[in-house]
């Protein structure tokens, strides 16, 4: 398999975490170990995108435009952050 080096930028807490795995064994090396949560992220994605898939099409199919729209404000980190606003001014 071809591979591309690149960089990435980690908290130092998160650093130092994955390099006590390593001293202590539990992986190769930092490249090792960032590889491979890439991988399970992936994978987790795939299989929730394939869970929402399968819950749609047994309850009626793709989620609307306006269904869509409600979701995405629901869950866009800017509705928590107008929700905690005000909040405050209240």
């Amino acid at each position: 398999m071809a591979t591309t080096k690149v960089t990435v930028t980690l908290d130092n807490d998160q650093l130092a975490r994955i390099r006590e795995l390593v001293r202590a064994g539990q992986s190769p090396n930092v490249s090792a170990f960032v590889k491979h949560a890439v991988g399970v992220s992936l994978d987790d994605v795939a299989g929730w995108r394939e869970m929402l898939k399968e819950a749609l099409d047994q309850t009626g199919g793709p989620l609307t435009k306006e269904e869509l729209e409600w979701a995405d404000n629901i869950l866009s980190p800017a509705a928590g952050k107008k929700a905690s606003r005000k909040r405050k001014a209240a």
